[in-house]
């Protein structure tokens, strides 16, 4: 069997008045770089990359680089392939776009490999542990023209973070930096009273923070039963991470924007961080996914895969998830305490909800992991068509 055709999609779409804020940026649309693979059988495997930043250059690498090399070829296992295509580009790419490349040609060919097998792919990556994955709702992020008025923001915040108890989640996710710490944290409260002290909450700075100001916020949201931390500091600065997950007792969470083994590696002998976020679609796909999950293990490092894209992504996270054991084995699993948790993003995302032809939705509080050969899903070639172009 043989790569008869790559082709890579450019997805856009705008958000109007449903823009919404992080603490580096705004959110005016949702984009994504979607790959696809035809083999000379018929065979199609999806792929994912480019969320972070313009998908452009990451659909360049694809076309320019990475496609000549495997159009026409024999297929292989495509750990094998992802080796020989990081060896081609490690002296210009070890990071970024080339490795977001890599990340999207890496998950299609799973998909391919699945199919060719007639297995899902967690079966292919260490096998299941579980047919479904307990979620957590990420949202309250800031909305409204005036973010800044944050005063103003409170009491949709509050009903925004209850709706989500109210669809059956039982952790949220917030996020924190845009402000300073003092109205940061009147956010944090208003959010805390809304939802209750059974439902778990997660903090996600976006790095917004120098290491002085993320251990001043540490303390202050000692106080509100935090669950994690998520990047305080900026991603380079290891020593930072280091620092502030030494001075509180909330678990640090990082690495999202973090690349390959090679980064994570370095994350872990560094001590930064308790909980890894790698993002499947950004550190390497399938194939280094593995390799990150087993240094994370043997350094007692919880792995929670960062989501963030089209339903090719959510799918793609939730067959790693599956295949992650009980870490510490018990008797019985709790979710964030020893069993894996999936990143259910609850902002605006038409890619997400449209783009499959069977859209993954939550079921009491979970999210079921597709059984179907490969990645077991099937995309939506109209919604493709509607919102974006071949590039």
């Amino acid at each position: 069997m043989k790569v008869k055709n790559i082709q890579t999609y450019i997805l856009r779409t705008p958000l109007g008045n449903e823009r919404f804020f992080s603490s580096q940026c705004s959110f005016p649309e949702r984009n994504s770089l979607i790959v696809k693979i035809e083999t000379d059988d018929g065979i199609i495997g999806w792929g994912e990359g480019g969320q972070y930043g313009p998908p452009e250059p990451v659909a360049a690498v694809v076309k320019h680089v990475l496609s000549p090399k495997l159009i026409n070829k024999e297929l292989q296992n495509p750990i094998r392939i992802w080796e020989q295509n990081y060896a081609d580009t490690r002296d210009f790419g070890q990071k970024g776009t080339y490795i977001e490349a890599l990340s999207a040609v890496d998950i299609a060919l799973w998909d391919i490999y699945g199919q060719m097998l007639n297995k899902p792919v967690h079966h292919l990556i260490g096998g299941s542990f579980r047919e479904n994955v307990f979620a957590y709702a990420t949202g309250c992020y800031y909305r409204g023209e005036d973010v800044l008025n944050y005063k103003d923001s409170l009491p949709k915040l509050a009903e925004e973070a209850r709706s989500y108890v109210d669809a059956g989640f039982r952790i949220l996710k917030m996020k924190v930096g845009l402000l300073s710490i003092e109205e940061d944290i009147e956010r944090v409260k208003t959010i805390r009273e809304a939802i209750g002290p059974n439902t778990s909450l997660l903090v996600d700075c976006n790095h917004a923070y120098n290491v002085f100001t993320a251990v001043k916020m540490a303390k202050e949201l000692e106080k509100f039963n935090v669950m994690w931390l998520e990047e305080p500091v900026v991603p380079e600065d290891r020593i930072g991470y280091r620092e502030v997950r030494s001075s509180t007792n909330i678990p640090i969470a990082g690495g999202e924007c973090e690349f390959t083994r090679f980064g994570f590696r370095d994350l872990f002998l560094g001590g930064c961080v308790d909980i890894a976020q790698p993002d499947i679609c950004v550190s390497g796909g399938f194939s280094e996914w593995m390799k990150i999950q087993a240094l994370a293990s043997s350094f007692g490092v919880t792995v929670i895969p960062h989501v963030w894209g089209s339903g090719i992504a959510l799918a793609a996270a939730l067959h790693v998830l599956a295949s992650i054991p009980p870490s510490p084995h018990t008797a019985n699993t709790v979710p964030l305490q020893n069993e894996p948790i999936v990143e259910y993003d609850r902002n605006p995302n038409p890619l997400r909800d449209e783009l499959l032809k069977t859209p993954i939705t939550l079921q009491n509080g979970k999210v079921p992991v597709p059984q179907n050969p490969g990645l077991g899903i099937e995309v939506n070639l109209d919604v493709i068509s509607k919102y974006g172009s071949e590039f």
